[in-house]
């Protein structure tokens, strides 16, 4: 814990026979990076729905 302390929020590579092995991060970082890639993905999803035909919705009926 002392090393990912010392990191001040920086990646922490920890290695196993010299390669890494996994990365540590800091929580706020992961749920970051999670988020990231759900906007990426739902980026994905609107650019390909992007010319499809509309269709109307009443609230009421839902």
């Amino acid at each position: 814990m002392a090393v990912v302390e010392e990191s001040h929020g920086e990646p922490v590579a920890v290695l196993n026979r010299n390669q890494p092995a996994f990365y540590c991060i800091p929580a706020a970082t992961y749920e970051a990076l999670m988020e990231e890639l759900e906007d990426r993905d739902l980026l994905e999803l609107v650019k390909k729905r992007q010319h499809e035909d509309e269709v109307e919705v009443n609230i009421d009926d839902l």
